[in-house]
């Protein structure tokens, strides 16, 4: 992404941001799944919240 925060003008900015985006190399598919690594929650006891 090209650095931006020097142009005033949002138009103009959001113009910059856009073209670079379009140049820049499309992302890698993700190897694992999103949120693989987030703290697994057990089934709680039903009925009023116990967290």
């Amino acid at each position: 992404m090209a650095d931006t925060t020097k142009i005033e003008d949002k138009a103009e900015r959001k113009k910059l941001k856009r073209a670079a985006r379009k140049k820049a190399a499309p992302k890698a598919k993700r190897t694992t799944p999103r949120g693989s690594n987030k703290k697994k929650v057990k089934k709680m006891a039903r009925g009023q919240s116990k967290r």
